[in-house]
């Protein structure tokens, strides 16, 4: 995203000094790595140069003299290395380019509908870290495909019918002494989500230790499904399913109204499922699946992934068949040019055997679709946790654990900070691998953080407060050498913006704004702002500085506080 139409001017020099018909959309122009090599770098020569059957340095020394002559933007036009052409951008043009860089939006996906499913918790269970990284990670890639100009559609999927709930409703009855859901109402609403974690995980044990149990599970699971296809609300298990249904839904919304997330529509198994079992059996009479010992399957091994059922012998859809009602689903629902599914590592090929089952029958859908996963998530020094074994790292522990190492450093309760401070931890690595949550890291004022890029902003903004109502210049021209370091640095912003977008990575976003910090750091510490001969124009630099921090944490759902 380099402004002014630069690479264009490129293109028209290299017709109007070689004459050929060449394709343009081969070469790249790039900021430099290192101001001292220019502002701008392209390779155009050395792509060219053996089509015109010329040594690439030659073919930049020509096409360099073109842009001498031609580019207006151009202060000055070297040849460097093998044939590399570097150009240094006039004070004027940097300086428009830095203070436009804010505002500035990559509108490459404008007019498209693009749905992004994260989070996906299950009710009956607990919201783990995985949960609070998906959000965290969904929503910042959400912000960036709005940001490009999408209309961006943000949903939620959660098994709400399926072993796991026949699981933890087993136990509650144990606990209850039976279906009695009027003693529902002893349990207090803080006791709630602890209660249904530990049904969960003595339900889990019981399926695995007890034939008897387990009997009962499965019969259970299916009493569920019936709950749902007689839309049974008065029964005493649908009373007692309802309710604790709702006891988490109403969890999810108190978490994701801390962490600042929203969703538009939240999509429960149980609203797919009869959609999924449907699609898997036209399928299924037209060859895509087929029939093994009274279930219906993929047959995923004829692609090199696995088989896996779709339909049980009970004739109950499973995981998949109900994956399958969510994706066609969403199509119905939005007819999305894209459809960005974020999930754990544990799901890559699961959802591979779902995507190719799909494939068969509707390649269009799956063409769209992005699966992105990522690792687990562990405190520092800890071990692998599991809800099923009951040593789960809940999303409430990550946050607690930074609040915690936030007021033994600030001695502060900070909401914004803590947020701040989990978010960026989570977003600055790229998503694919485990990550490893180190609290009194995230909250350093100093080094790679959350407050840290927050307490920067806030640092700009004071400096800006002192200047009070009176007006800077909106544009600037001459720029000593320090104040352009720092307009260079300024410029790349709507680059790094686009290419995140692009690639659905947030962590772009949070390198480059502490390398921004960085350079406005050194910049402030050897220029002089208030009282300067040139305190207007490096006012001007500050306000560039700081609404671009406010624009970038915005974009990965961190705040901006003007004062911490």
């Amino acid at each position: 995203m380099i402004a002014n139409n630069l690479k264009q001017h490129i293109e028209q020099a290299i017709a109007k000094t070689f004459g050929a018909d060449l394709d343009m959309g081969r070469f790249s122009v790039d900021f430099t790595d290192d101001p001292q090599f220019g502002d701008i770098t392209t390779n155009a020569a050395m792509v060219y140069a053996k089509d015109l059957k010329l040594p690439p340095r030659e073919a930049a020394e020509q096409l360099a003299a073109a842009l001498r002559d031609g580019l207006k933007e151009a202060a000055k036009v070297e040849v460097a290395g093998p044939g590399f052409i570097n150009i240094i951008l006039t004070d004027e043009v940097l300086s428009a380019m830095a203070v436009a860089a804010p505002l500035a939006r990559p509108r490459i996906y404008e007019g498209q509908e693009v749905v992004a499913e994260y989070s996906d918790p299950n009710p009956f269970k607990v919201l783990h870290a995985g949960h609070l990284y998906t959000s965290v990670v969904g929503d910042a890639i959400a912000n960036l495909l709005e940001n490009a100009g999408a209309k961006v559609h943000r949903v939620n999927f959660g098994g709400d019918v399926g072993l796991h709930v026949a699981k933890t409703l087993w136990a509650m009855l144990r606990e209850l002494g039976g279906e009695h859901p009027e003693k529902l109402k002893g349990i207090r609403e803080q006791e709630r989500p602890e209660w249904m974690a530990k049904c969960y995980v003595d339900g889990t044990a019981a399926y695995e230790d007890s034939e008897e149990a387990k009997r009962a599970i499965i019969e259970l699971n299916r009493r569920v499904y019936q709950i749902h296809a007689d839309d049974d609300k008065t029964s005493a298990l649908a009373q007692i399913y309802w309710t604790c249904r709702e006891w988490s839904y109403e969890g999810f919304d108190k978490f994701y109204a801390r962490i600042g997330t929203k969703f538009e529509k939240y999509y429960p198994e149980s609203s797919v499922a009869e959609l999924g079992l449907k699609t898997v059996q036209e399928q299924l009479k037209k060859g895509v699946f087929e029939h093994s010992d009274g279930a219906v399957i993929f047959d995923g091994e004829k692609y090199g992934l696995h088989t896996r059922v779709f339909i049980n012998s009970q004739g109950i859809p499973t995981y998949e068949a109900k994956d399958v009602g969510l994706i066609m689903q969403k199509w119905e629902d939005y007819h999305f040019n894209r459809s960005v599914v974020i999930t754990g590592n544990e799901q890559e090929q699961y959802m591979a055997v779902v995507l190719k089952a799909v494939e068969q029958f509707a390649p269009e859908l799956t063409a769209a679709t992005n699966h992105l996963t990522h690792g687990m998530v562990k405190l520092k020094g800890g071990v692998k946790m599991s809800s099923r074994k009951g040593n789960i790292l809940r999303a409430t522990d990550v946050l607690e654990a930074a609040a915690e190492a936030n007021k033994e450093l600030t001695g502060q309760d900070n909401e914004q900070t803590v947020l701040g401070a989990v978010k960026y931890a989570f977003l600055k690595n790229r998503m694919g691998g485990d990550l490893i949550y180190d609290p009194e890291e995230s909250v350093s004022l100093e080094g790679k953080s959350g407050p840290y890029l927050q307490y920067a902003h806030a640092r700009a903004r004071s400096i800006l407060a002192k200047v009070g109502d009176r007006p800077v210049p909106k544009e600037l021209h001459d720029l000593d050498s320090g104040e352009r370091v720092l307009a260079r640095k300024l410029v790349e912003y709507p680059g790094v913006v686009a290419q995140a977008a692009v690639e659905l990575m947030p962590h772009l976003i949070c390198t480059y704004l502490y390398e921004l910090a960085q350079v406005f750091n050194r910049f402030y510490e050897a220029n002089r702002v208030m009282g300067d001969d040139r305190e207007e124009v490096r006012l001007r630099l500050v306000g560039v500085y700081a609404e671009m921090l406010s624009d970038g944490l915005a974009l990965l759902g961190i705040a901006a506080p003007d004062r911490l």
